[in-house]
């Protein structure tokens, strides 16, 4: 390498380890400012402005086709608003963050796949570079790859089944690997597009509690995408709802409440809850 190319490596790298520095510190993890989006010629909403702090543990709600995975999107910089600004950990968003990890929707494993748990979970290292884990790494590389694979399956409660195939594996137990390469990486935002959805209902409380338990001790924000807050009230501090082509941030009491979303969907709705707090919203076809 001459001269030139090592001042300009040297560069490169000093700019990328003052940016990730600035996103290590940076108090707001999500900034929106006047965000409008638009797909195919519609518009999915428009002038949105929130904040998501660090280590808010927030849900995302609204209606089928309100835009909840879209904004999962931008943040991941897989598209751009229309109009506004986002910044993500201070910077603007970019694809494969390294401090941002993601749980897409959960898709349904071949039961044949005979990979096994621990290398589906390794794949959430560098899997999403080359389609399998690099084979360019050394022995004690590899040693400590191993390591974080397991620590991270022991986080999330699969040890007992790290050499199983994965596609003999139950759903609950298949959502818990996806966590767990979720994780790998140590991310300081974790996003999760219904990490629920098609789990029984013991399933799905038993995946809430696993998502409360393994973000607080990582100490990571977290913003959930989900149909059904009951499970997730425990742990939920702010509700993100969107519907109407408007989004509404605040606590779950903010937002879930008869005043707040009749307003949001300029239609009567109302909001009640059972003796064990669980929220039950009724109202004529919010899905459209």
């Amino acid at each position: 390498m001459t001269g030139a190319a090592e001042t300009e490596h040297a560069r490169q790298h000093a700019t990328e380890t003052t940016t990730r520095q600035k996103q290590e510190v940076c108090a707001n993890v999500l900034e929106a400012y006047g965000l409008t989006v638009r797909q195919g010629g519609r518009t999915i909403w428009r002038e949105a402005s929130f904040t998501i702090h660090t280590g808010e543990f927030v849900c995302a709600l609204g209606p089928n086709g309100a835009g909840k995975t879209t904004l999962l999107r931008l943040v991941l910089g897989l598209m751009s608003p229309a109009q506004g600004e986002i910044r993500v950990l201070g910077a603007q968003p970019r694809r494969g963050n390294p401090l941002i990890g993601y749980v897409p929707q959960r898709r349904t494993l071949d039961a044949h796949l005979r990979v096994c748990a621990r290398d589906f979970v390794m794949l959430g290292l560098d899997g999403h570079k080359w389609g399998i884990a690099s084979p360019f790494v050394t022995q004690q590389q590899r040693q400590a790859r191993r390591e974080l694979v397991e620590a991270a399956c022991e986080a999330v409660g699969a040890t007992g089944y790290i050499n199983r195939p994965v596609g003999q594996l139950s759903g609950g137990e298949q959502q818990r690997l996806l966590l767990a390469q979720a994780i790998l990486g140590q991310p300081r935002l974790l996003l999760l597009d219904e990490p629920l959805a098609s789990l029984d209902i013991r399933n799905q409380y038993a995946i809430a509690r696993l998502v409360g338990k393994v973000t607080q001790e990582r100490q990571m924000t977290v913003l959930l995408v989900t149909h059904d807050i009951n499970p997730l009230l425990s742990m939920t501090q702010q509700v993100l709802y969107i519907a109407q082509k408007q989004i509404a941030l605040g606590t779950p009491e903010e937002i879930i409440s008869t005043e707040r979303l009749s307003r949001l969907y300029r239609a009567p709705v109302e909001v009640m809850r059972d003796s064990r707090g669980r929220v039950l919203v009724s109202g004529l076809e919010l899905g459209r």
